[in-house]
């Protein structure tokens, strides 16, 4: 089987698209553009990828640093270009709530290591022009350094 592949299962515009373990998630875009709103629209996936790349870097790092994590949520909101096509991601915020045993320097630290050096997601989008911004709370607290 191919790395991914992509099947049209509902209308004109809705795909599952499933890869060689396969694992699968529906694409479609929005009833107002044609679809049926029945699965992620392709520049959230791209959003998604960067969320599931920097979490797991994350994860990775604080493990390795003994950090108990209770809970970890990510919120992505961002802003594409405005009259171009295509139109690509132009701006990126990121806010990595994390919770527990976690000393907030060290979660900062695997948030940036994942951010600036790590994660392949979030350079591709910066080559393509995003810039991305990202906040790290630690049990409810911004950690500012």
């Amino acid at each position: 089987m191919p790395l991914m592949q992509l099947h049209r299962t509902q209308g004109d515009y809705g795909f599952t698209a499933a890869d060689s373990g396969g694992n699968k998630l529906n694409i479609d875009i929005p009833a107002e553009q044609g679809g049926n709103s029945k699965g992620f629209r392709p520049m959230q996936l791209l959003v998604a990828g960067l969320g599931g790349c920097s979490a797991v870097d994350v994860v990775s790092i604080l493990k390795k640093q003994k950090q108990q994590i209770a809970d970890f949520s990510i919120d992505i909101d961002g802003e594409r270009e405005k009259g171009k096509e295509p139109s690509l991601w132009e701006e990126i915020q990121i806010t990595f709530q994390l919770s527990g045993e976690v000393e907030p320097a060290k979660a900062h630290r695997a948030v940036e290591l994942s951010m600036n050096k790590y994660c392949s997601v979030a350079e591709t989008l910066r080559l393509a022009g995003a810039t991305i911004k990202w906040k790290v709370v630690v049990n409810g607290v911004e950690v500012k350094l």
